[in-house]
């Protein structure tokens, strides 16, 4: 269980409920807040003064005033009316995730719901209640509303639910987990919808898996540069400090510690007639390094914005007074899931030249073409590297930016959208892709440096040839090769490769 104290959680902690399915729960110095904020919330219900989404209707019909009596209703037409969701459901992981990001953000003391909405998560999170959250229909403004509308409906026993691995009303999950539905209280709806968590999962995902996917092409191209008897020049450490970036230096430098003494390296250090090496080999360092240094970018507009209040209004308790803003526009996740998409494309792009090179005879350096020992009557890696750019340019398709493509919602009240979900959610499929494109290039890289024997690649390097031999022989003659190449990407998309050659590089 991770204890939580709102507004400090690190990207680690999230990385935990993501990859492990962790239960989170807040830490009780949030609820005397929490119960504050709530009390001026119930005051303002019972008032006489219309204050927008307590005793008001929602988006255009805010100038609609409630009866006290009828808050309960409110707020309970409000979940059902905007379960609109369609699409394939969220992930367990993601879904999980969503509900800490709630959580954090409820806990801050400016939501204005009782401490029994944020026991309702947390025991959900615990006891393996999960909603079925459709994944499309949100635009990233005035919150991620539809998916989390769908989240607090099986709050509050409506909708559906996952539990023990079966899908079922919701109610019924929670019953099976010892639970009851709540009775949503003033605003506690609105408080619930209103935010930007699903789109923030989702970009958080894609952010953990976009850093696996860098720390494996570090390593992955190194393995490829023993490969074609590439140059080592280019990796000297003064190239990269005198240039300076953070990335470019990690990626310089964890790539010398891997091919720390390669026979094959040394083998051709004298007397090597190529002065250059192609781009893909020699600016691994540039291409990758810029790439990491963007997800880290991407990494601290997330942090912020996982730990952020994104509803509305706030409760501002130290004032006392209850204000109508825009935090639930998720225009700072929608830069931060564009800035991912683009690192995402451009590692692959690199990586499926140097697939490209070393299935290509007349560059690569002396390695059978395709990498087949018997060319000809076997095509050996030939459709995997068109495989590879079959899913590259997909991804430098979805590469394009989603956050400038607004359009006006809800009769022109929302007459500005950041298209954050769209594009968070992109980001699966663009790491998906990526796997494929680096395990084929593990594939390729590890068969040319196989071909180099009696000759052997660095320690660390024959560690990564180890774990992918454990499970997928050379190619010899040409076999059903799908399977190998789902295996291979499933190391990648695991961080079985980085932790092999014993790579981390720090976000």
């Amino acid at each position: 269980m991770i204890n939580m104290i709102p507004g400090t959680v690190t990207l680690a902690t999230l990385q935990d409920v993501y990859r492990n399915l962790t239960p989170a729960r807040l830490d009780d110095s949030a609820r005397a807040p929490v119960e504050a904020a709530a009390r001026m919330v119930a005051e303002a219900a019972a008032g006489e003064t219309a204050v927008y989404g307590i005793n008001t209707g929602f988006g255009k019909l805010a100038s609609t005033k409630i009866a006290p009596e009828d808050t309960a209703t409110l707020q309970r037409n409000l979940i059902l009316s905007h379960c609109c969701g369609v699409g394939e459901p969220l992930s367990e992981d993601k879904t999980r995730l969503m509900m800490t990001l709630k959580l954090l953000s409820m806990g801050r003391g400016a939501s204005g719901v009782r401490w029994l909405v944020i026991e309702q998560i947390e025991q959900m999170l615990e006891r393996g209640v999960v909603p079925v959250v459709p994944s499309q229909g949100s635009v990233g403004a005035s919150g991620d509303l539809a998916p989390l509308a769908h989240m607090a409906a099986a709050m509050i026993g409506a909708g559906e639910a996952a539990y023990e691995g079966a899908r079922m009303p919701s109610a019924e999950a929670l019953k099976k987990a010892g639970m009851q539905p709540i009775e949503l209280g003033p605003k506690e709806g609105l408080g619930l919808i209103n935010g930007t968590q699903f789109s923030t999962a989702c970009a958080l995902a894609g952010l953990f898996d976009a850093w696996r996917m860098a720390e494996a092409s570090i390593v992955i191209s190194a393995l490829s540069t023993d490969a074609i008897m590439g140059s080592t020049a280019p990796l000297v450490a003064d190239i990269h400090t005198l240039r300076g970036h953070a990335g470019q230096i990690d990626v310089a430098r964890e790539m010398r510690g891997i091919m720390a003494g390669s026979e094959i390296r040394e083998s051709h250090r004298e007397g090597d007639s190529r002065v250059q090496d192609p781009y893909c080999i020699r600016c691994q360092p540039q291409v990758v390094g810029a790439a990491l240094d963007v997800l880290r970018m991407a990494a601290k507009t997330l942090e912020i914005e996982a730990n952020a209040v994104t509803d509305n209004p706030l409760v501002l308790v130290d004032e006392g007074r209850i204000v109508s803003g825009g935090n639930f526009h998720a225009e700072y996740v929608g830069f931060a899931a564009d800035q991912i998409a683009l690192a995402v494309a451009e590692i692959g792009a690199i990586a499926q030249r140097r697939v490209a090179l070393m299935v290509d005879p007349t560059l690569s350096h002396d390695l059978p073409p395709f990498l087949t020992p018997n060319p000809g009557l076997n095509s050996g890696f030939m459709i995997a590297e068109v495989t590879t750019a079959a899913l590259m340019s997909e991804n430098k398709h979805l590469a394009n930016p989603c956050v400038t493509d607004s359009t006006p919602t809800s009769a022109n009240q929302e007459d500005h959208v950041s298209m954050a979900a769209h594009g968070a959610l992109r980001l699966a499929k663009m790491n998906a892709n990526l796997s494929v494109i680096l395990g084929v290039e593990m594939l390729c890289a590890a068969q040319g440096v196989e071909a180099r024997a009696p000759l052997q690649t660095s320690e660390r390097l024959q560690d990564v040839l180890g774990l992918l031999r454990a499970d997928i022989p050379p190619l010899g003659d040409d076999r059903y090769l799908a399977p190998d190449i789902e295996t291979a990407s499933a190391m990648v998309r695991e961080g079985r490769v980085a932790a092999a050659a014993g790579v981390e590089v720090a976000v």
